[in-house]
């Protein structure tokens, strides 16, 4: 889903474009050590995951004691699904919440580990998902290996707005349609046909 809001958005594939090329260059490999020097492709990763959380339910939780959550009451046992699609496009908690934007990181800090209850991905408190880290270091990293090496464009015929945003229905979120896209290269080819050492 991330690379199809690339598409889509020409100007942030852009932008995440530049800040490879000024920070990695076009003579090596982005690793893990780069992120630090990366803030507008962490915000790319996390405005990725915001829109199109992997998991649009959490995983259900059963409530231990009688509480009220929002004027509702909730029954002690009562099995609990938190609905993080919707949080991540709720109006009332983000600015403009279907614009791919970035730049709403830049603007203030959300922390994507569950201290901050805009951005509950991986849950929060004690339950909070152990690989957290992990993930958003994947992400990143898929992330700056696809826009470093290649410019992200719409096969022939199909206007980025044509492609189709819609997500299938499941646990696990991914596009209805397949995207179909056409990678160009950005780098020279020596580096297309090595494995890096530290990846």
């Amino acid at each position: 889903m991330a690379v199809a809001e690339l598409i889509k958005n020409p100007r942030v594939q852009q932008k995440a474009q530049e800040e490879l090329d000024r920070v990695i260059g076009p003579d090596r490999l982005i690793t893990e050590s780069d992120f630090p020097n990366l803030p507008y492709l962490q915000f790319v990763a996390k405005e990725a995951l915001r829109l199109h959380p992997p998991t649009p339910l959490m995983l259900p939780h059963r409530a231990n004691a009688n509480v009220k959550i929002g004027g509702y009451d909730v029954p002690k046992d009562s099995s609990v699904n938190v609905n993080v699609w919707a949080i991540g496009r709720d109006p009332d908690v983000w600015k403009s919440p279907l614009e791919f934007r970035p730049e709403r990181f830049m603007e203030e800090d959300v922390d994507m580990k569950g201290h901050d209850f805009r951005l509950l991905l991986f849950g929060a408190g004690r339950r909070v998902c152990p690989g957290a880290q992990l993930v958003i270091n994947l992400v990143t990293f898929m992330l700056g290996h696809f826009l470093h090496h290649f410019s992200w464009a719409p096969p022939n015929g199909l206007s980025p707005e044509e492609i189709d945003m819609e997500e299938a229905p499941g646990q696990v979120a991914y596009m209805r349609t397949p995207l179909l896209t056409v990678p160009v290269p950005r780098l020279p080819s020596h580096l297309y046909k090595r494995v890096a050492v530290d990846m």
